[in-house]
């Protein structure tokens, strides 16, 4: 498998664990797009795209995980409210 199905996996992988839908699958067409379907066999849920906008297109998609925050980045971010003008 070459690193660039595996970066497309893996982002089939993550929509699999936040949609709780096992059935999504990828596949890859002869000129190397991918596209993704909600299981074997059902339409494609998008046209066939390269695999940076395929990686997008799969993370957009289902319910998406919370950013984590740390206390550092909270008193970041009040430092630069309080320095903008």
């Amino acid at each position: 498998m070459s690193g660039r199905s595996t970066r497309a996996t893996s982002a089939v992988d993550r929509l699999k664990q936040r949609s709780g839908n096992a059935q999504y699958s990828m596949a890859r067409t002869g000129a190397g797009l991918f596209f993704l379907s909600e299981g074997p066999g059902k339409p494609p849920l998008c046209a066939p795209l390269e695999l940076d906008d395929f990686v997008a297109f799969v993370n957009a998609q289902g319910p998406q995980t919370p950013r984590r925050v740390s206390k550092l980045d909270v008193a970041f971010e009040k430092q630069l409210i309080k320095k903008a003008p």
